[in-house]
């Protein structure tokens, strides 16, 4: 009996992520707004009914993709830069976080248009300044690991300037043509590399 619930359990989880990888794509096609229930239900290959087992409305479908992103870019950025050593050049390292920033946005359009959209309102803005802050305190240990003197309220102001820039300068990237796009990367980088410093 326990068996076949833990397995219920883990069908059930994993539909819950289906519905969820496909309202990022009917998101990123559409926008927030214009998405339907039925319009996921529908990518998902479910019926409109099985959809409402696990999200009554689309703001539950908002609810889940925020918890989702929340904490997958928090363990992604966790892991990522608790792993860095005072070792690894200034110029490596602002060139695989940006790399990384380019490569998330690439794969994940939705949680783009969410955080620069108006529709999702004060929820995803407040869920987004949450993640930010935990992004940019990593970012501060970071720093303090390669730089042992750096006061702990100058390396936080540090870590959120440089994560302010890659995200203003983001939507930048992501729209424009393919040469253009690596101009902006390179002098992205550049910018980092020299405010670090």
């Amino acid at each position: 009996m326990a068996e076949r619930t833990v397995r219920r359990q883990a069908r059930g989880l994993k539909r819950m992520a289906e519905i969820l990888d496909a309202a990022e794509l009917v998101i990123a096609e559409v926008g927030y707004p214009e998405m339907t229930t039925n319009q996921v239900a529908a990518r998902a290959g479910v019926s409109p009914g099985s959809l409402y087992q696990f999200f009554r409305n689309k703001e539950e479908i908002l609810d889940g993709l925020v918890a989702r992103y929340t904490v997958d870019r928090q363990e992604f950025w966790a892991a990522r830069l608790a792993g860095i050593t005072p070792e690894v050049p200034l110029e490596t390292l602002v060139g695989q976080l940006v790399d990384e920033s380019v490569r998330f946005k690439s794969a994940s359009p939705a949680y783009w248009s969410l955080l620069y959209g108006s529709a999702t309102g004060d929820q995803l803005a407040a869920a987004s300044q949450r993640l930010h802050e935990d992004i940019a305190g990593h970012l501060a240990a970071m720093l303090r690991r390669r730089s042992p003197g750096l006061p702990e309220e100058r390396a936080l102001l540090t870590g959120t300037m440089a994560l302010a820039t890659v995200k203003a300068v983001m939507p930048m990237i992501t729209s424009s043509a393919p040469e253009r796009s690596a101009e902006l990367v390179n002098e992205l980088k550049l910018m980092l590399v020299r405010y670090l410093s």
